[in-house]
């Protein structure tokens, strides 16, 4: 299996080199530290398995599946996360994740889930399933609660830029768009998510899983 791993952090993209290429059926043909990368490395290179952090700069990582599975169908995508919350896992799975796991069981649990891409199963760390499930029960139960706040992908893309401190002009140069749309699209997004400042877009975010406190 040809692997690509994409994690912010250096000495967890080593530790996942080092555990992954004690196998001698996988190879570990590259590395990206943000999710722009990751969706132009998996362009290029087309790896059989993407192991996607889900917390990423620049372009998160539910978003980077979404973008290579576009462009790379054939490619399986695991996601880690810290997150375990239930609407979280299942903006994965919508955005064509085939696995999910905890980074605090991903030793006990990342070789079920290479096993679950090479075989076309979905996996879910054991914790995470727990937490789909009570979330789909307790949908069921209480269908009048207040569903959870779907994003454009687009949207996605502003809050986390904005969250993780780039400025209107830098956001709309990122997205090549202008700086009167950006400052539209942002103040949309503020009455969505019923914010009135850029702290609690950015609480927002990290509480959503769409960034973390570290950028």
């Amino acid at each position: 299996m040809r692997i690509l791993i994409v994690d912010d952090h250096g000495i967890v993209r080593e530790g996942l080199r080092s555990l992954l290429e004690r196998n001698s059926d996988m190879e570990i043909i590259g590395e990206a530290e943000d999710g722009l990368a990751a969706v132009r490395l998996a362009k290029e290179l087309k790896p059989d398995i993407v192991i996607m952090d889900i917390t990423l700069p620049w372009l998160n990582g539910i978003e980077a599946t979404r973008q290579i599975l576009h462009v790379s169908t054939t490619t399986k995508v695991i996601v880690l996360s810290m997150h375990a919350e239930g609407h979280i896992v299942r903006e994965a799975l919508n955005a064509g994740a085939c696995a999910y796991v905890l980074k605090m069981n991903l030793f006990d649990d990342l070789s079920r889930a290479l096993h679950a891409a090479a075989t076309g199963d979905v996996y879910l760390s054991s914790r995470i399933t727990d937490f789909v499930v009570h979330d789909w029960i307790r949908h069921r139960t209480h269908p009048s609660e207040k569903q959870e706040t779907e994003l454009s992908p687009r949207e996605r893309e502003i809050l986390q830029l904005t969250a993780e401190g780039k400025t209107v002009k830098e956001i709309a140069r990122h997205l090549h768009i202008s700086i009167k749309t950006c400052h539209a699209n942002r103040k949309k997004l503020m009455e969505k998510l019923e914010v009135s400042t850029v702290a609690g877009l950015t609480k927002w975010a990290i509480s959503n899983g769409i960034t973390s406190v570290e950028f």
